[in-house]
């Protein structure tokens, strides 16, 4: 196969178009982990011009004044209805002793937590020199997030990050078990809601008619797209700290397998508008060990393996330490999986593109 640029006589030594591109132009490094993309914006200058805000405050201005930026690179065609971001924040509100901050995108909007991009941006801090004095064979990371700081453990050899990652959690909780949800077209179904850094809704999905291995993903979809909005009509959420961290961000459906067990249990979940997760979910995963353990299905330091119905990839989560959010019995949880580079690219806007800022079709 040819080098980009082409063959001798071909267009050898031209460099390749745009030449002059006028508008908008990001750069981006592409990620994953356990097959959730990640493109990460190292930088963004409105970010940085606004970072004396908090980060929840500078969350809201960005998703006001410009969300154009999530919507050209989410979106299509740049982006795909399962695409994630994570734009990269220093100065002001990565304050608090944190190496850097994060906002999280996707195609509805702007996220409180992350886990899968945890893992990726742990391994990027290192590699892009936003880490002060690098330890072997492991450096903290430590990643202020909107719903808080949370700590990234990253293998270190001197010279780049390796596999596996694993990060602390902000606290972790039973917000609600045990309750009885009524679903349009699908009835009385009881669910958990956990919170690990956001609040998800959890149910078997066998309570639904399916199963999480081997049902449509379309249907999975949609049953689940029913539970959230079901449960955002019938239960009030509260967050200790903020109002705006009292949202329910998506439903997990799993194989209903939550005692103890060294077998992997499998789950999907569905988030945001029908944005389906290609990893375990490691804010899921927290969110999930936070139940069992209040459940007394597990203890502490007890792993447990969680895999993708999507993928097959596999995270694992173990409760490492029992903490008080509020008025909360909450916990430390401990997620671990693997990220992975995938490139670099180079985004252009064309102001006379009509579709310059993307579309968003599913």
């Amino acid at each position: 196969m040819a080098a980009a640029g082409g063959q001798a006589g071909s267009g050898a030594g031209r460099r390749l178009p745009p030449h002059c591109a006028a508008g908008l132009v990001l750069q981006t490094v592409e990620m994953h982990t356990g097959g959730e993309p990640l493109r990460i914006v190292p930088r963004l200058e409105a970010a940085e011009a606004a970072s004396e805000l908090s980060l929840l405050s500078l969350r809201r201005e960005v998703a006001a004044g410009q969300d154009h930026v999530r919507r050209a690179l989410v979106h299509e065609p740049r982006g795909h209805a399962g695409m994630y971001g994570a734009v990269v924040v220093r100065g002001g509100a990565a304050a608090a002793g944190a190496d850097l901050a994060a906002l999280f995108l996707h195609g509805a909007g702007y996220s409180a937590m992350c886990g899968h991009a945890v893992l990726a941006l742990g391994r990027f801090a290192l590699d892009y020199g936003l880490v002060a004095a690098p330890a072997r064979p492991e450096t903290p990371v430590r990643l202020h997030c909107p719903c808080g700081t949370v700590t990234a453990f990253v293998p270190w050899d001197g010279r780049r990050s390796g596999n596996p990652v694993r990060f602390h959690s902000v606290p972790a909780f039973a917000a609600a078990t045990d309750l009885a949800i009524n679903v349009p077209g699908h009835g009385k179904v009881v669910v958990d809601i956990g919170y690990g850094g956001t609040f998800y809704a959890f149910l078997s999905a066998e309570q639904l008619g399916l199963d999480v291995c081997s049902s449509k993903t379309r249907d999975l979809v949609d049953a689940a797209s029913a539970v959230t909005e079901a449960v955002k009509k019938q239960f009030k959420l509260h967050h200790p700290e903020s109002e705006d961290l009292a949202f329910l961000y998506g439903t997990i459906l799993t194989d209903g397998k939550d005692a103890f067990s060294e077998e992997p249990t499998t789950n999907i979940c569905v988030f945001a508008d029908e944005q389906v997760d290609r990893s375990p979910t490691g804010s899921g995963v927290t969110a999930r060990i936070a139940l069992q353990y209040h459940k007394g299905l597990i203890q502490l330091n007890q792993t447990r393996t969680f895999r993708s119905s999507t993928t097959g990839s596999l995270f694992t989560g173990k409760a490492v330490q029992e903490a008080k959010f509020g008025d909360y019995d909450a916990v430390i949880v401990e997620v671990s999986g693997e990220a992975f580079y995938t490139g670099t690219a180079t985004f252009t806007v064309e102001e006379e593109d009509p579709l310059k800022y993307g579309f968003f079709f599913k």
